[in-house]
């Protein structure tokens, strides 16, 4: 299945240090491609994996659910693990979603967690209905590209398969039933004009790991990565890495 142009994973080999990029549902790397680049500058090995039935058409995706893009993000994850010494994990939307599973999952093995605008809740009516409506309805109106600033498009697509996203009730309830289980600093970026996440994603968030960081952004919508903030939620991360590694980046 061809990828569309812009959708491919990046890899970039540097120190000990490494992060994990989550893209979000419906998107691609592209998203994050950006704040890739900006830590592998300040000497980061980052990854940037392509999750399952992403980046090709929305059909393909209705083939696949939360669990192959878990399973994409783990691989990843390990193969880190296996070439760092420490390991971080980070995600935008629902990438924050399988990043904090990750950290629920292995612990202090993750040295810290960053999300931006992170997807954890069943807060859209229309979502409710996804386990009834994939048996007759294929997909429904995208809900990509909410960025303010003008010029920049989020690659992602302009329909949500329905089967795919029946799906994504059930990581949300084993994210949310384990997120006592966070042992590690976590960092959240919250739009305070997100237009596809409502609020009650961080609102869990502040309630169950109370030593949560959350830096409000007043400048950007939901793709805060393409947006406004972006700078500062790239250098916010790298002040976050340093700041928790334990052993410290080349170029500090």
């Amino acid at each position: 299945m061809p990828l569309m142009p812009g959708a491919e994973p990046y890899h970039h080999d540097a120190g000990q240090v490494g992060v994990l990029l989550c893209h979000g549902f419906t998107g691609t790397p592209q998203s994050l491609r950006p704040w890739g680049e900006y830590l592998a500058a300040h000497d980061v090995t980052v990854s940037l994996p392509r999750q399952p039935g992403h980046g090709t058409t929305w059909q393909e995706m209705n083939r696949t659910r939360w669990e192959d893009w878990y399973a994409e993000v783990e691989k990843a994850f390990e193969d880190l693990q296996g070439r760092c010494t420490d390991v971080f994990v980070a995600g935008l939307s629902l990438g924050g979603c399988l990043a904090l599973r990750l950290a629920e999952v292995h612990g202090p093995a993750i040295r810290g967690a960053v999300l931006v605008n992170p997807s954890i809740a069943n807060d859209v009516p229309l979502m409710r209905l996804a386990p009834v409506l994939k048996w007759f309805l294929p997909s429904v109106p995208g809900v990509a590209n909410d960025v303010k600033k003008p010029g920049v498009t989020e690659l992602a697509y302009d329909r949500t398969p329905v089967k795919a996203a029946a799906s994504l009730p059930g990581l949300w309830s084993l994210v949310q039933a384990d997120l006592g289980r966070l042992v590690q600093p976590l960092l959240v970026f919250h739009s305070t004009d997100d237009h596809v996440v409502k609020p009650a994603s961080v609102q869990i968030i502040r309630q169950k790991v109370p030593h949560a960081t959350i830096e409000e952004l007043a400048d950007s919508y939901h793709v805060a990565t393409l947006d406004n903030d972006a700078d500062r939620i790239f250098a916010g991360s790298l002040d976050f890495i340093r700041t928790h590694a334990s052993v410290p980046l080349q170029r500090d």
